[in-house]
């Protein structure tokens, strides 16, 4: 999706500016969450939320949830691998590390998609420049990891969960691409119906997984609640409807900006809210990851060309963590 002019700076930017912003303070609500709740069930919490803001927008633009049997099918697999499992993993990973390092984690996910897609989904073909992209982000992501001092530990496991969880979505975005994205619905109505099956999978394995009973709400702190809260209506519901706003604004290509974005914002929140401390290689990492994000989503040649870049779903941009 392209627009023909282009508008002003200031009609997107400010924008861009507060998706990102969002989206980068998830993983503080995450980590705030978890301090109260099991990770499965602050996962549960956030697709409940998330849903019911969907939902509402549907009905006031007066659009439906899908119908099709094989779009739900499609949208059930997706529920569990691109919200249900990485919104549990890095619940997971963040009762062992800090959450800007589970920011710096997210934005890994395009370099895993790229793989995926051309070795399992062939939506995308391979090249030099992707490869190189993915050499890049490897180094990046073993500078992150501090490989060379590795000893185990709860600080390893975390990071590892968090990995894991960028994995996810970075099987989702191909799937995605590869079964879905041809459908006449709207974005809103694919995401409501995921984010519902996702609430029906979580309402069924979070008590198992958890071993107890979700406690309720009345007996949570504020903070927790309201963190609760934030993920769903705000990181995912208002930041979907905000994200779709500046794709018609600039397109696609310009939008997945914010990938590179939301890791500054999560390392910000997460250094002045929570008191939060990075060691030198894990932002010299990020920035490693992120240069081998640009090679392989061919932004650096687009800019050199004056030529567009890949769209997010054909590139594998981020979603919303």
């Amino acid at each position: 999706m392209t627009t023909p002019d282009k508008p002003p700076v200031r009609a997107w930017l400010p924008t861009m500016l507060l998706l990102a912003a969002i989206w980068g303070c998830s993983f503080l609500f995450i980590s705030v969450g978890v301090r109260e709740l099991h990770p499965a069930y602050l996962a549960l919490g956030r697709v409940v939320a998330g849903a019911l803001v969907l939902l509402i927008i549907l009905a006031i633009k007066r659009e439906s949830l899908p119908r099709e049997p094989r779009i739900w099918a499609h949208t059930f697999v997706l529920g569990a691998i691109g919200s249900a499992l990485p919104w549990t993993l890095f619940g997971y990973g963040e009762q062992r590390v800090p959450s800007l390092l589970a920011g710096i984690w997210n934005g890994i996910t395009p370099l895993v998609v790229l793989p995926i897609a051309v070795l399992v989904f062939r939506t995308e073909k391979f090249t030099l420049q992707r490869a190189v992209g993915l050499l890049l982000g490897f180094v990046g992501m073993m500078v992150v990891l501090g490989a060379w001092q590795l000893h185990g530990g709860a600080d390893l496991t975390g990071q590892l969960l968090c990995m894991a969880a960028a994995c996810s979505y970075g099987v989702a975005i191909p799937y995605q691409k590869r079964f879905i994205a041809g459908s006449k619905l709207s974005g809103t109505a694919l995401s409501a119906g995921l984010l519902l099956c996702a609430t029906v999978q979580l309402a069924v394995v979070a008590p198992i997984v958890a071993g107890h009973a979700p406690p309720l709400p009345w007996s949570l702190s504020f903070e927790v609640v309201a963190s609760v809260v934030a993920l769903g209506a705000l990181g995912s519901g208002i930041a979907f409807v905000l994200n779709l706003r500046i794709i018609r604004l600039i397109g696609a290509s310009m939008t997945s900006m914010v990938t590179y974005v939301m890791p500054i914002f999560a390392i910000i929140v997460g250094v002045l809210v929570l008191d939060e401390h990075l060691t030198w290689y894990q932002p010299v990492g990020a920035l490693i990851v992120l240069t081998g994000v640009a090679v392989s989503q061919g932004m650096v040649s687009a800019v050199r060309s004056g030529r567009r870049p890949k769209t997010p779903v054909e590139a594998g941009v981020a979603p919303a963590p």
